[in-house]
């Protein structure tokens, strides 16, 4: 493979979206080591897994929105790989193939360690990643992406995380992952947000499509409400210390970021608020991890 390839692939893959797979690991397994219950080889799975799905959900994406006619010279968003030409309808259909192929091979290990719960959201997790774009009730295509992203990258990925480490559930890992999918879910907002003129000629009905910019402005506001409000029930309901507070160095960020939520108008400039997004939350991640071990 030449480096162009390369590139082209790297860039098909969405690496800016990777927050998504990385943060619920990491906040699911920092639960584990303070329960010191962690299991480093069941936490590396776990995130290669997530990693494997998120690239493989990012292929999926790419192909179906292709041959669905959803992505076409109009579009003002990150460059579709398929859509451009650079990479074959059926090639990018094996490469989704071969992902979450990956990711279930290497999802047996925790099969093995966690039993059949883990198999079948295991393979919950690859179906709705297909079916995200794919199959006859695209998920993404009938308002139900946000719910799918809040669900399975938020509460699924955390307790999943959590579980697989100590071989328990964990009420504290359920209301942290509310954080987790609240942040990713806003990613998701901001991409529907830029692309909502184009979603409407497409078919693909958003909740942007459905009810209104305003209410994805309202959604996202809501989520980082949510996000902040975790910490503080850490500290008031579940004995955290002070430190649990630690995500509210950024709340700053945040209040900048609701500001160009409400006031962008030029749809293109959300390409960056959507890399913005994504780096908040790995950052929010890392400062709760923090917070949660001190």
């Amino acid at each position: 493979m030449n480096t162009s390839n390369l590139k082209i692939w790297v860039e098909a893959a969405r690496p800016k979206t990777l927050a998504a797979a990385f943060v619920p690991v990491l906040i699911g397994a920092t639960i584990a080591y303070q329960d010191e219950l962690i299991n480093w080889m069941a936490t590396t799975v776990a995130l290669l897994c997530a990693f494997l799905i998120q690239i493989g959900t990012n292929f999926a994406n790419d192909y179906f929105d292709f041959v669905k006619g959803a992505d076409t010279d109009e579009r003002i968003g990150f460059e579709r790989a398929t859509a451009k030409g650079l990479i074959s309808p059926k090639t990018m259909l094996n490469a989704t193939i071969i992902c979450m192929a990956l990711a279930f091979i290497f999802g047996l290990y925790l099969v093995w360690i966690g039993g059949t719960v883990v198999l079948i959201i295991g393979l919950f997790s690859l179906l709705f990643g297909v079916l995200y774009t794919g199959g006859p009730f695209p998920l993404g295509y009938n308002g139900l992406g946000d719910l799918f992203v809040f669900i399975f990258f938020g509460i699924v990925a955390v307790m999943t995380t959590y579980y697989v480490n100590a071989l328990a559930w964990s009420m504290d890992t359920f209301w942290a992952s509310l954080a987790v999918g609240a942040l990713c879910t806003n990613i998701l907002v901001v991409n529907n947000l830029r692309d909502v003129e184009q979603d409407k000629i497409a078919g693909k009905k958003t909740l942007g499509v459905l009810f209104g910019e305003t209410m994805l402005k309202v959604e996202y506001t809501f989520m980082l409400i949510l996000a902040f409000a975790i910490p503080a029930h850490f500290y008031f309901q579940l004995d955290y210390e002070v430190w649990i507070f630690f995500p509210f160095l950024i709340l700053p960020v945040a209040l900048l970021h609701t500001k160009t939520i409400w006031t962008e108008t030029e749809k293109r400039n959300l390409n960056q608020q959507l890399e913005k997004t994504a780096k908040f939350m790995t950052i929010f991640g890392l400062l709760f991890s923090i917070g949660i071990i001190l």
